[in-house]
């Protein structure tokens, strides 16, 4: 199935889930992900932050998790059409942007490229590991200007089902993605869909 098809497809799955779903799931993802991963005190996560008009998984779990055991937490923001990675405390100032995505104040980018996990948000991962997202292409630069060894980890509602098939030569697939039943792995397969 091409991706512009999954996207509509689970862009509506997404869009009827109940605020209360949203949480439950969420939460059980996270249990999920703290199951399957050791984050060690000091290790560099960078973690998206959740569009709730855009029903996404919520990482709220995931960052109290990360504050509370002194993980170093990066997250995204878009500035002159690139995603750049800022370093937050609890502390940090948060504003919501045009896209009602929250974002840092501040516009330095941290320069870091060996993040040791890094969170993904996406629509749909196929069970190669390939993704499928917004279709703008930020995390896509985004991984090609980090260290190809970053651990790349989806969070989604919902799990494989058909394949991609209009991967693209460029399009990096994810090395795991985690649902709220499982916690899949994709080390050892290229990015390209296997028919």
């Amino acid at each position: 199935m091409e991706k512009s098809t999954l996207r509509k497809i689970y862009l509506e799955k997404r869009k009827k889930l109940h605020e209360n779903d949203i949480r439950s799931l969420s939460k059980k993802i996270f249990e999920n992900f703290i199951s399957a991963f050791t984050v060690s005190k000091n290790e560099k996560v960078h973690c998206f932050l959740s569009i709730p008009k855009k029903n996404e998984v919520d990482t709220t779990f995931f960052l109290e998790y990360f504050f509370k055991n002194n993980i170093r937490v990066f997250v995204p923001k878009v500035v002159d059409e690139q995603l750049i990675s800022i370093e937050i405390t609890e502390e940090s100032a948060l504003l919501e942007n045009s896209w009602g995505i929250k974002e840092p104040v501040k516009n330095i980018d941290s320069g870091i490229k060996d993040f040791d996990l890094i969170l993904v948000p996406l629509l749909y991962a196929d069970s190669f590991g390939n993704r499928v997202g917004y279709g703008k292409g930020f995390y896509d630069r985004f991984f090609s200007e980090i260290k190809p060894n970053n651990l790349k980890i989806g969070l989604n509602f919902f799990s494989p089902e058909e394949l991609i098939d209009d991967v693209a030569p460029f399009d990096i697939a994810l090395d795991y993605l985690v649902t709220p039943t499982a916690v899949l792995s994709f080390t050892g397969f290229t990015s390209k869909s296997k028919k």
